[in-house]
């Protein structure tokens, strides 16, 4: 497989180190989460519209629609860049996610209303799909669309939804009558809409959503039975969110990447300035093996995060399932020893706040569960090998 890219990804790959690099360092990042008790943001910081300026919010929205028309691969290489920064913002969760949902199931009266002002950085949305039930299975569904009338009423609760008190737009996956999937579109002031924001570990927030009792028009499903959407039929959407669950496991892998790099630089250079018997560390043999197999298990997880990229809009969905299963797999093995690794070789301070190593191994730790833990994956992967 030829995991080369073009030259106009790697200038795609160039502008978001740009970014980062001029725009979100370490102390940047460090005042944006601590201000507000973190809900300040990118967009109250104007990074969200410079994001904009940039083109990289419009990335997965198609050309068509006013956007980049990219791809799993470009969101691989934005990802990375991203991931090495610690950008903790809802790019994966609105220009992702929520953009992938809406380019697969909305209408074109959909796409025109939210695709252009999301990828003008004037509209956030996050997407709600995660229950208590749904671990290892991602359509175990309890929230319920009960059709009344000309609308649905909805009932449910959704938790560790990423941003989602920051997002103007949530799209909640919910069973119909008829026990088919949609994803319908609220606002954050629908009345029986209720949010609970916390913290994350990895310095983010996240929101348990509570619906109860919330009526939405017909037109608030995702594919309102206009023909051109993949969810046009009442609860026909399980496929389309299942490709859009990987499109987002795919950008995490490629985001786990650039945690990565930056974990095993810190940890090299750390090793090199360290001195013990009148020596820098770096030249103790036992410790340059344990650095090896940290690069080892990088470039592992590079390798199946192209892959998963590769496969996200490509093959069936079996052959889908399995690649991002097995790269998950690699990537959340990757995390847990990359991470640990880092930390005891820099020590007891390797958790302070102080060092950028104790972010990478929280964010690692929280990229290793998303979408699945590890040994989610395996499993799965094991049942889709014997199928």
């Amino acid at each position: 497989m030829d995991f080369s890219f073009t030259d106009e990804q790697l200038l795609l790959r160039d502008t978001a180190a740009r970014f980062i690099a001029r725009e979100y360092g370490f102390d940047t990042r460090r005042a944006i989460l601590g201000s507000a008790g973190g809900e300040r943001g990118a967009r109250e910081a104007g990074l969200w519209r410079t994001l904009a300026e940039l083109g990289l919010l419009a990335l997965r929205v198609p050309e068509e629609d006013g956007g980049v028309g990219g791809g799993a691969v470009d969101t691989l290489l934005v990802m990375s860049a991203f991931g090495k920064g610690l950008f903790a913002e809802p790019y994966l969760a609105s220009a992702v996610l929520a953009t992938e949902a809406i380019v697969r199931l909305g209408t074109p009266a959909q796409r025109r209303r939210w695709l252009r002002p999301m990828a003008a950085g004037t509209l956030i949305a996050a997407f709600a799909h995660d229950e208590r039930g749904t671990r290892g299975d991602a359509l175990a569904l309890a929230t319920r669309a009960t059709r009344v009338g000309a609308g649905y009423l909805l009932e449910g609760h959704k938790t560790v939804v990423e941003h989602g008190a920051r997002a103007d737009l949530l799209l909640v996956s919910a069973r119909t009558d008829g026990g088919g999937v949609a994803l319908f579109a609220l606002g954050r002031e629908t009345p029986g809409l209720r949010l609970a924001a916390y913290p994350t570990v990895d310095g983010g927030g996240a929101a348990d959503v509570f619906l109860d009792q919330v009526y939405l028009p017909a037109s608030a499903r995702l594919g309102d039975g206009e023909s051109e959407g993949e969810g046009g039929a009442e609860g026909d959407a399980a496929e389309a969110l299942l490709a859009v669950l990987d499109s987002g496991l795919a950008a995490v892998c490629g985001e786990a990447v650039g945690v990565l790099e930056r974990s095993l630089d810190a940890t090299v250079e750390y090793t090199r300035a360290r001195t013990q018997f009148g020596a820098p560390i770096a030249t103790f043999q036992v410790l340059q093996h344990r650095i090896a197999d940290m690069r080892i298990h990088l470039e592992q997880a590079r390798s199946m995060a192209c892959l998963a990229a590769a496969r996200a809009g490509a093959g069936t969905a079996a052959e889908r399932a399995r690649a991002m299963s097995a790269a998950k797999v690699v990537v959340g093995e990757a995390c847990r020893f990359v991470g640990e690794q880092a930390v005891q070789l820099h020590g007891g301070m390797g958790m302070t706040e102080e060092l950028d190593i104790a972010h990478c191994f929280r964010r690692l730790f929280a990229i290793e569960k998303r979408f699945g833990s590890t040994q989610d994956h395996l499993a799965r992967f094991a049942r889709l090998l014997a199928a």
